[in-house]
């Protein structure tokens, strides 16, 4: 019986230690099929949601009302691989921050780029971040917001497809993305520092594969 409460005892420990490794961020970048492709190759991640954030209305749907919303994905991260920092400056060459109409191909409200942060640190570390984007460029307009953190409603039921849409389709994913010009986009903005889609091509921190 000793034995048994002990290993109890580690089980739970291990539970205790993991909750608090886990930290998650919401971001918005548009399609949530390309953020979600894009941000569980990062090392540290391990889940990234799909859903829908920052409106008011309840449980919105993707085929149905989602107006108000934004396209987003939750992001579970262990701090200890990856900083809260190191994960937006990811996001950051992974959008285009000039675009006050959509992202890329896909244009409307929900499809805006956002950063949605849960306190005041996070808040801090995103203005910072925003502001070097500013001083690179000094001759563009920063869109993309940053917003306080609201309910996030995950895409499911019958809309669960949308859930890993670039690992169960991944020829239709991989169309959608290059029609949709997202990487010839990011190259344009961040050169070297984007995260190129190709097999073989890692970013330059080592942080990306395929």
């Amino acid at each position: 019986m000793k034995f048994k409460a002990m290993g109890l005892f580690m089980l739970s420990l291990v539970c205790v230690t993991s909750n608090v490794m886990a930290a998650k961020a919401i971001l918005a970048g548009g399609c949530f099929w390309c953020m979600e492709s894009d941000f569980e190759k990062l090392v540290g991640v391990s889940e990234v949601i799909s859903g829908f954030t920052g409106g008011i209305l309840k449980n919105p749907t993707y085929n149905g009302n989602h107006s108000g919303h934004y396209e987003a994905v939750e992001i579970t991260y262990d701090p200890n691989k990856v900083s809260y920092e190191k994960l937006l400056d990811y996001y950051w060459v992974n959008i285009d921050p000039f675009d006050d109409r959509g992202q890329f191909c896909d244009k409307g409200h929900s499809y805006l780029s956002a950063i949605f942060v849960a306190n005041e640190k996070e808040r801090v570390i995103a203005e910072k971040l925003k502001k070097t984007v500013e001083e690179q460029f000094p001759d563009k307009v920063v869109a993309t917001k940053i917003l306080p953190v609201s309910t996030f409603y995950p895409i499911q039921g019958e809309e669960s497809y949308h859930q890993d849409y670039y690992k169960k389709y991944p020829v239709r994913y991989k169309y959608y993305r290059w029609n949709c010009g997202r990487d010839q986009r990011l190259k344009q903005i961040w050169g070297d520092k984007a995260r190129l889609k190709k097999p073989g091509i890692s970013g330059l921190d080592g942080t990306y594969s395929e």
